[in-house]
């Protein structure tokens, strides 16, 4: 991208600090007197949820004050004992060391699903999130693998140990991305999980920070756990959904911000802004087209559900209508066979069309999905270090091979624009103008495809 302005003020360290919450405002967690429990009636629908959270189909498991989305491992109902809610925590309360109420598991079951909670514990602290667990054995772990939750140092484990915290237990060891470090808050501090399971790709994240990137769908998958202790029990790792379970050790530990979604489900009440066979809804802008004698809308075609952009000549596609605050979802890919090249989407596009408008962009660049550019000295701030096409594939490894589909999920949220590509937080922008604009893809030099184009706004 050329002929921009840059206005960019924040440090890396608010990019950090911001995955070290998984992209996500904490839950509010009003005080509750210590010792209440379930299964008494929650409060109000998604309580504690932020209105982006939601508008993004987040589902609240937890208000701080009833465990009413939960029941035992096995049973009907909450366990009457071992676990208490205190100060907004769920809390499972060791007994003798032997823990006392059992495993809890969601009423509900998932298939494909993203969940995230913040989690503290207390001196050698051991803990689980199990997923997609049945109830056809004696214990959740046994149908359900495992993101390990744990007091490292107190247990004598190395940060990458396949039995450490953010670890697939006993199948896969922590690895961060290269130039990232795995970081474990100590005892009484929180820490945040945030697993995310999607068409067969499993990642689990610790403070922010992705620890697993593997696959649950290949025969690696069937050799790991034929070559683990989960070996002799029937249906581990295979199920296509089951319940979210948190594990009780016999340990004091503490959770709290649990929410759900299905990253394939459409969001509350979003809107198509694609509708898989033309340009309806949008507006061409293509300076040069009549240079090269061909209508401005040529140079995008609609294809079996598919929005091919030529990428010559250079120019955009805007919504007619305007959106102020939103979470916009879109798929996209560089087609296999061809070179990768430069696009981006625009957010809070200003009039007047020009190449190119006052606007944020979220970057599209081949390796650099998720940088930003500030155009027409749009007013924003955000690391300086994450525009100009710094590799992200480099830092995050976020992207998919060229000729696959990626993700973007792009938060516009009053003063911040927070972007995920692949469901790895990769940007945010803060103090962003909170003023109505355009959405626009770029035609900016080489063929690229877009589908699944959805947007909902988010309601205050």
């Amino acid at each position: 991208m050329a002929t921009t302005s840059l206005v960019l003020f924040a440090s890396a360290s608010a990019l950090l600090a911001l995955a070290a919450a998984a992209g996500m405002a904490e839950p509010a967690t009003p005080a509750t007197p210590a010792g209440s429990t379930g299964p008494a009636p929650g409060g109000p629908p998604n309580a504690g949820l932020t209105p982006a959270q939601i508008a993004a189909g987040w589902q609240s498991l937890f208000d701080g004050t009833t465990p009413a989305h939960w029941r035992g491992y096995r049973k009907a109902e909450f366990p009457s004992q071992g676990w208490t809610v205190q100060d907004g925590w769920l809390k499972s309360t060791a007994s003798g060391g032997k823990g006392g109420g059992g495993d809890i598991i969601t009423r509900e079951q998932y298939g494909d699903f993203e969940f995230a909670l913040q989690w503290k514990a207390t001196t050698k602290g051991n803990s689980g999130i199990m997923y997609r667990v049945t109830e056809k054995h004696d214990a959740t772990w046994q149908t359900g693998p495992e993101f390990q939750v744990l007091d490292d140092p107190a247990w004598n484990q190395q940060p990458d140990s396949n039995h450490a915290s953010g670890a697939l237990y006993d199948l896969e060891k922590p690895t961060p991305p290269e130039g990232f470090t795995k970081t474990l808050n100590p005892v009484g501090e929180v820490n945040s999980a945030r697993i995310l399971l999607h068409q067969g790709r499993l990642k689990h994240w610790l403070n922010g920070v992705r620890m697993v990137d593997t696959r649950i769908d290949t025969p690696e998958w069937t050799a790991k756990i034929a070559a683990s202790k989960f070996k002799v029990y029937d249906g581990f790792g295979v199920q296509p959904r089951g319940h979210i379970a948190i594990q009780d050790h016999g340990d004091t530990m503490f959770f709290k911000g649990m929410m759900v979604r299905d990253p394939g489900a459409p969001m509350p009440g979003q809107v198509a802004l694609f509708n898989g066979k033309d340009l309806a809804g949008w507006k061409a802008f293509v300076p040069d087209a009549a240079k090269a004698s061909i209508a401005p809308e040529s140079v995008w075609s609609a294809k079996d559900g598919v929005l091919v952009c030529a990428g010559k000549p250079t120019g955009y596609i805007r919504t007619e209508k305007p959106y102020t605050n939103f979470v916009l979802r879109l798929e996209w890919r560089w087609p296999e066979g061809k070179q990768p090249g430069n696009s981006g989407v625009l957010v809070r596009v200003q009039e007047p069309d020009a190449v190119w408008p006052k606007s944020v962009e979220a970057q599209l660049q081949s390796g650099s999905a998720g940088d930003f550019w500030n155009i027409g000295d749009f007013q924003m701030a955000t690391d300086p270090a994450r525009t100009k096409g710094r590799n992200t594939r480099k830092l995050l490894a976020a992207e998919n091979p060229v000729g696959q589909w990626n993700r973007y999920e792009i938060i516009v949220d009053k003063g911040e624009v927070t972007l995920f590509v692949n469901g790895e937080l990769v940007n945010q922008a803060t103090g962003v103008a909170e003023v109505p604009g355009f959405i626009a893809l770029q035609s900016e030099g080489a063929e690229i495809h877009f589908r699944n184009v959805h947007l909902a706004e988010i309601r205050y």
